[in-house]
């Protein structure tokens, strides 16, 4: 999925912004490789200066659905290609939480993102998808290193799904970062 995503905002020469990627739209093959799907709240933008898109788009609204849709959009801000990385940071925090962005812990200022980026590092174990984490191997130093690839993932969400987008980290810089993180899990 970070490739399909990656092409669409980097490597195509008009950018294309699905304005609504979230688990639903994620469509997995027999070798369980994401694509993206449903395209029907995509905009195509146009480059500027400086790799700086701007809407071609008239539409007007709230694009995205409810804890996936970049915090920007909810103050009627343009489509941009880090509102497709706030979701995708998103979805990379729900998939190795267990936990959705709308989940019912989630109340006053709290959301995942806080959630994660506080139990990161020392408590990674405790807020990871119980399916992920393995407890009581004998082989301690493979869950020193498992633990160790769980939180640069998380911390990949982390970074894609700040608040502010001109904070948030470049998509091609995402997939390098999670190219790095499967090629040590090859090893």
């Amino acid at each position: 999925m970070t490739s399909t995503t990656a092409i669409l905002v980097n490597e195509c020469e008009t950018p294309i912004v699905h304005c609504d990627l979230k688990p639903s739209n994620v469509l997995l093959d027999h070798d369980l490789t994401g694509y993206v799907a449903d395209f029907g709240l995509a905009r195509i933008l146009s480059r500027l200066v400086d790799n700086v898109s701007a809407n071609q788009s008239s539409s007007i609204g709230i694009r995205g659905t409810v804890g996936y849709a970049a915090p920007e959009y909810g103050m009627g801000s343009d489509v941009s290609t880090y509102g497709d990385v706030y979701s995708f940071g998103i979805l990379l925090l729900e998939m190795f939480t267990g936990k959705r962005p709308t989940d019912h812990i989630f109340v006053d200022s709290l959301n995942l993102h806080k959630c994660v980026k506080v139990a990161i590092g020392e408590r990674v174990s405790e807020i990871a998808n119980s399916t992920l984490v393995q407890e009581d191997n004998p082989r301690q130093s493979t869950n020193d290193a498992h633990e160790e690839w769980l939180s640069s993932i998380l911390g990949i969400g982390i970074a894609c799904s700040v608040e502010s987008s001109k904070d948030r980290k470049n998509i091609g810089d995402v997939v390098s970062a999670l190219k790095k993180i499967r090629a040590t899990l090859i090893r």
